[in-house]
């Protein structure tokens, strides 16, 4: 008997990441992943994992509205796969806001919410909903889901979530919301199976991409997070400053420099890039003999172990730390620093399990557990998809 395949969309500021699982029974079951990158001309579908590894060039350009893409996309999974019909499709969306404190079906009622959400996070919103549409109008057929990142932190309490401004503010909708909860969410439940005497303890997991925020879990559950109100504040990214003095604003929206400036320059030119004035990627910084680029490096890994022990303060302690995402998981050196600045709490690696990314990495004399998890946000859009679908049966 065929499978229906699910296809999940995980959106990028300018990348598209995509995964085939086959639904055979209550878990979904990845068989494909695969990127583009909307940034590039041509554009290319990167095969990541399947049969074969491929890089497969697109006719197609990147438009508005992103049909063009989605079409050849689909036609060459299925050629590249040969799958079963597409029986749903799920989407990462970055925020759902308090509406949305789980999974929701794509109608239009929620679909005019996911959209009344863009002002709160200009930079990602607006590619789930390009993908949403395109695929609404290209397959009417294919029932569509949302997956959001800010739902996991719906259990924090409203005293964590509120800002130091007049209160007033935080029943309009100014608070806390946090994000990147899809990863937390995976990482949370891998822990409790990998080391279930140490998940329901308190973790702080640093997801460090080239967006990058750090999260407190006890017993499975978020409570704190680095990343506030937007995706622009914690700790230093590729390209995004992390916590920054609002005076800065004022001063410069003051000196004249229209808001627009303002919010290309906080989203695009800060962070990593802006500090090194070389690169916003990390793996560049890395292999750089530039002080630019040592100095860019010795901030990220300062505001990483800060805000660690910021997370374990509100812990009131802290037993377990682990690294995931692509930076996370892939550069022992940044681990290694981070590490030797959070000393004072106990936490040394082991410098042959870091250099090797073995899954456990602290030290025998470490007082704290170290660990490196690869997240897998698409898999946490297949279940939950996949729950939505079996609900509604």
């Amino acid at each position: 008997m065929a499978q229906p395949t699910l296809l999940t969309f995980n959106a990028g500021s300018s990348t598209i990441k995509l995964g085939l699982f086959a639904m055979d029974g209550t878990t979904p079951h990845r068989f494909g992943k695969g990127m583009v990158d909307l940034r590039r001309e041509p554009l290319m579908l990167h095969v990541t994992e399947g049969a074969e590894k491929a890089d497969i060039p697109l006719d197609a350009k990147a438009a508005e509205d992103l049909d063009e893409v989605v079409a050849e996309t689909l036609e060459v999974l299925a050629t590249q796969f040969r799958h079963d019909a597409i029986a749903a499709a799920g989407h990462r969306i970055v925020h759902g806001g308090d509406r949305f404190r789980g999974p929701a079906p794509i109608n239009d009622e929620t679909l005019h919410a996911i959209e009344a959400l863009v002002p709160l996070a200009p930079l990602h919103q607006p590619q789930g909903l390009r993908l949403i549409r395109s695929l609404r109008r290209l397959r009417p057929d294919i029932p569509q889901t949302a997956s959001f990142d800010t739902a996991f932190h719906q259990t924090q309490s409203d005293a964590m979530r509120r800002l130091p401004l007049p209160r007033e503010w935080f029943d309009r909708g100014v608070k806390r919301y946090g994000f990147h909860g899809l990863s937390y969410c995976f990482i949370a439940r891998e822990l409790a199976r990998v080391a279930p005497e140490l998940a329901a303890r308190k973790v702080v997991v640093a997801h460090l991409g080239s967006g990058a925020s750090l999260c407190a879990i006890e017993k499975g559950a978020s409570r704190a997070t680095s990343m506030t109100f937007s995706t622009l504040d914690g700790i230093v990214m590729a390209t995004r400053p992390g916590a920054l003095d609002p005076g800065v604003i004022i001063h410069l929206a003051k000196g004249g420099l229209p808001i627009e400036e303002i919010e290309a320059m906080l989203y695009h030119r800060s962070g990593l890039l802006g500090l090194s004035g070389i690169s916003a990627d990390a793996r560049d910084l890395a292999a750089s003999d530039a002080p630019e680029a040592r100095e860019a490096l010795d901030h990220f890994a300062r505001t990483i172990a800060g805000m660690t022990a910021s997370l374990g303060a509100a812990l009131e302690g802290l037993d377990v730390l682990v690294f995931t995402a692509g930076i996370g998981e892939h550069q022992p050196a940044l681990r290694a620093d981070v590490c030797r600045r959070l000393g004072f709490l106990g936490i040394f690696v082991d410098e042959e399990r870091n250099s090797r990314n073995a899954q456990r990495i602290d030290a025998a004399s470490s007082r704290v557990a170290v660990f490196v998890i690869p997240t897998d946000e698409e898999q946490v859009i297949a279940e939950e998809a996949a729950s939505l679908l079996s609900a509604a049966d």
